[in-house]
């Protein structure tokens, strides 16, 4: 006998990424970046941790009020989150009834079908262009009235193929107005491709459009747990409404409004990071590996049988992300990083 929902049974774990087995090993499995925080976030953290006693402030006020004017936006339109995970589970268990259906491109991020499950809803699945990226012609094909909304990433994990601006417009616009269609961004901060999706844009002729972001990636805060999501001020307030009280922890708060103020040191290392990412995508292209256009901090190596790639990785010292079946995604990291990944793929192509 079970005590919840017979359907959670069916829920597919989450897999984190692998941890190296000593200090030796270099984790690229769960594309964190390879800078630690920032000296001023690390200040700000110190001078916090005397007032640990006190609830933090439950709306992020100051930490949404700095986000309105980074993006250029009423406040009322930004909403923080325990992470952007935690702000997707909030909106589809808002969206989803009995029956509801959500469309999400596959393979794309695994924690979408665990949260349409919980939810309530049934995931609907449409593949992946042979490149890569959305089909969102396909997904568009997808919408029916049971639809409750549509999961789209861009750039797309474990992927990393972006959508451009034009490509999203045109896809809101056939959409229409009635479904919700929730446009994850955590990689936003690594695109450097000719017509980038203008998401914060798009919200003035989109109502149902809902951006999500973290500073997870970028800005090296994956430990503390801070996103957001951006949206009409009427669809904010929901979210609001729905959200877990004090949900965005004290430090968390402080140390998001902190990076805010560095925007130029944040933007020279998402330009290593990019700059190092096209370099490996280059030479694992002239080993022969099928690497799509990633806009991310990582790359995807697609392979059905990805266990002679860990393997190869493990040799050289990295922790890689295996999709059996699909794929190997690595992040990029430090230059030292890099080049044992390229190190792998060479043990690997002379198999």
């Amino acid at each position: 006998m079970s005590l919840f929902r017979h359907d959670l049974s069916r829920i597919p774990p989450y897999v984190p990424g692998k941890p190296g087995g000593d200090p030796s090993v270099i984790k690229l499995s769960s594309n964190e970046m390879a800078y630690g925080p920032l000296p001023s976030v690390q200040a700000v953290i110190a001078q916090g941790i005397g007032s640990l006693h006190m609830y933090p402030d439950m709306y992020a006020s100051e930490l949404s009020a700095k986000l309105a004017a980074f993006h250029g936006v009423p406040a009322d339109s930004i909403v923080p989150s325990n992470g952007s995970v935690a702000m997707i589970e909030k909106i589809l268990t808002a969206v989803c009834s009995p029956g509801s259906e959500v469309i999400i491109a596959w393979r794309s991020f695994e924690a979408y079908p665990i949260a349409i499950t919980v939810a309530g809803g049934t995931a609907v699945t449409v593949p992946l262009t042979p490149e890569g990226g959305h089909d969102l012609d396909a997904m568009a094909d997808a919408v029916s009235a049971r639809t409750a909304a549509v999961m789209v990433c861009s750039p797309n994990n474990p992927t990393g193929v972006a959508l451009t601006h034009g490509e999203l417009s045109r896809f809101l616009t056939r959409v229409g107005d009635d479904v919700l269609v929730v446009l994850d961004e955590a990689y936003v901060d690594f695109v450097r491709m000719v017509d980038p999706v203008r998401s914060v844009d798009l919200l003035a002729n989109h109502p149902n459009l809902i951006i999500l972001r973290t500073f997870s990636k970028a800005y090296s805060l994956a430990g503390l747990r801070v996103g957001y999501a951006i949206a009409r001020p009427e669809v904010a307030a929901t979210l609001r409404a729905v959200a877990t009280p004090f949900g965005v922890n004290a430090l968390a708060q402080s140390a998001a409004i902190a990076a805010l103020d560095e925007v130029d040191e944040v933007r020279m290392r998402t330009d290593f990071v990019t700059a190092e990412r096209m370099r490996v995508a280059a030479e694992l292209d002239e080993l022969g590996l099928l690497v799509p256009d990633s806009q991310a901090n990582f790359v995807w190596l697609e392979m059905a049988d990805t266990q002679p790639f860990v393997d190869a990785a493990a040799r050289c010292g990295i922790t890689v992300r295996a999709f059996p079946g699909d794929g190997v995604r690595v992040s990029v990291g430090s230059t030292a990083a890099n080049e044992r990944i390229l190190s792998a793929a060479r043990l690997y192509t002379a198999r």
